[in-house]
């Protein structure tokens, strides 16, 4: 059987510098602690704490002079302030993707327009949008599809998404707002590196009898991946770890593809790659 990995997967820029970062903080032994996981991806999360770095609901749960690290997905402005009104030394690992959306959420909102945000309500990053919206005293709604947009939507309208959603999904929440003749201002702040990832598992997915897909199922990211290649191959699998892998999923392939999301390092993409490679 032969094993062919996507073009573009694993851990990307984003991913790997709050990984550096998280990693530094703690070089000299000492503790700091993770707004939420750092990453959506079980097994680092659970390194890191063997590192020194644990992951805690908030900064009440941080002890005085120990340091705070904000998780890549960004967090409130709210939280910030918190840890800084405590002088808690803070390290900023918020994807610099992240950060953009969030920027982008406020110049909206500071122009006055109800601000669209799309995306899955809950996720931590759409949170943090949110906010950043309603800081400068903007309306807000989330919408993950044009289902969920509000029925009413009151003055100039603006659009900004979450940085692991997929481009098809900003487009139909706008053609939706177009209909009604609402005509937005659009902030695509889809991540490239989310795109490439996305573009390249579709198209290994065409090509293959069976298809791999790693990462943590609670990365929106990785979740979103297994979608698209489910779209273009039914033999599609998420997995976290290669104990989960089952041989018979692969009975009558002759290749099976291999990719993986945004917060999966390297090492997991090659423990899964040699036991596929040894079916």
């Amino acid at each position: 059987m032969k094993v062919v990995r996507a073009a573009y997967a694993g851990a990307c820029y984003g991913v790997q510098r709050a990984l550096d970062l998280a990693l530094k903080a703690v070089e000299d032994g000492g503790s700091a602690y993770t707004l939420g996981p750092l990453i959506h991806n079980p097994q680092v999360v659970r390194q890191l704490e063997e590192r020194g770095v644990r992951a805690v609901d908030g900064a009440d749960d941080v002890r005085d002079g120990d340091t705070v690290i904000i998780r890549s997905h960004g967090v409130t402005p709210e939280v910030k302030r918190v840890a800084q009104a405590r002088n808690l030394p803070l390290v900023d690992a918020t994807c610099p993707h992240v950060a953009r959306a969030q920027k982008a959420a406020a110049q909206l909102a500071e122009q006055g327009r109800h601000v669209v945000v799309v995306g899955e309500a809950g996720h931590p990053e759409v949170e943090g949008l949110v906010a950043y919206a309603r800081e400068a005293g903007a309306p807000v709604s989330v919408a993950a599809g044009p289902d969920d947009l509000p029925d009413a939507l009151e003055g100039p309208v603006g659009v900004v998404v979450q940085t692991t959603q997929t481009s098809e999904a900003l487009d139909a929440v706008v053609a939706a707002l177009e209909e009604r003749g609402v005509e937005p201002l659009v902030k695509n702040t889809v991540c490239f590196a989310t795109r490439q990832r996305q573009e390249a598992a579709a198209a290994l997915a065409d090509e293959v009898d069976a298809i791999v897909v790693i990462g943590g199922r609670n990365s929106s990211n990785t979740t979103r991946l297994a979608d698209i290649c489910a779209a273009a191959c039914p033999r599609t699998h998420h997995v976290e770890t290669p104990g989960e892998i089952d041989p018979a999923w692969f009975e009558g392939c002759d290749t099976v593809g291999v990719t993986a999301g945004a917060s999966t390092p390297e090492e997991q993409i090659d423990a899964v790659t040699s036991l596929l490679e040894g079916l």
